[in-house]
């Protein structure tokens, strides 16, 4: 059954090894900030520098491995409709806000709501690694400085993980403007159970 995350908003949840998380941008342009955590211990959980280590690449895509910090599988990708995603940009957070946008005011963040949802899980928000951040247009030039374009994804894209391990999932519709264009969409998902 297919499950709706509204804008600006998350949700966590688990898999078992071998199930598979197909993660849908509905309407296009809609980046998704994903995180993992081994479910018997979430002090292992995913690891961006391991990732772009043992996958030799920074563009992780379809048949791509995502790695923990203990230089474990956590998930697989096996196919992707969209193949452009982010693993160097952090989730958004309060002071994203504040120091990149100059907004003092509150701002729903994928951190904050990373943190909030998995808290039944006990992770704390010293425990959000980098996310994998599912859609996301990061783009860099010849000198290395990063830019954030609009998400490539068009509506009813996807991606489809497959579990190496039982895992905590933190999911979310993200919160910055720059990331999906100017505006807000939401982002849907399925568990396929493994038979």
């Amino acid at each position: 059954m297919t499950k709706q995350i509204e804008p600006q908003s998350g949700v966590a949840f688990t898999l078992k090894k071998g199930d598979r998380l197909k993660v849908i941008d509905p309407k296009g342009q809609q980046v998704s900030d994903m995180v993992l955590f081994n479910h018997r211990d979430s002090r292992e959980k995913l690891s961006s520098g391991k990732t772009l280590d043992f996958e030799e690449s920074i563009l992780i895509t379809q048949d791509n491995y995502l790695w923990s910090n203990r230089s474990q599988k956590m998930m697989r990708i096996l196919e992707d409709t969209n193949g452009r995603n982010d693993f160097l940009l952090a989730p958004c957070s309060p002071e994203t806000f504040q120091i990149m946008y100059d907004n003092p005011d509150y701002h729903p963040s994928c951190f904050e709501n990373l943190y909030t949802n998995l808290e039944p899980y006990h992770i704390l928000p010293d425990d959000i690694p980098t996310a994998f951040n599912i859609f996301m247009n990061v783009q860099f030039d010849e000198k290395g400085k990063l830019s954030v374009r609009p998400p490539l994804s068009k509506a009813e894209d996807y991606v489809v993980f497959e579990a190496m391990m039982d895992l905590i999932v933190g999911l979310t519709a993200c919160s910055a403007e720059d990331s999906n264009g100017g505006s807000f969409k939401p982002i849907q998902y399925e568990v396929i159970t493994r038979e």
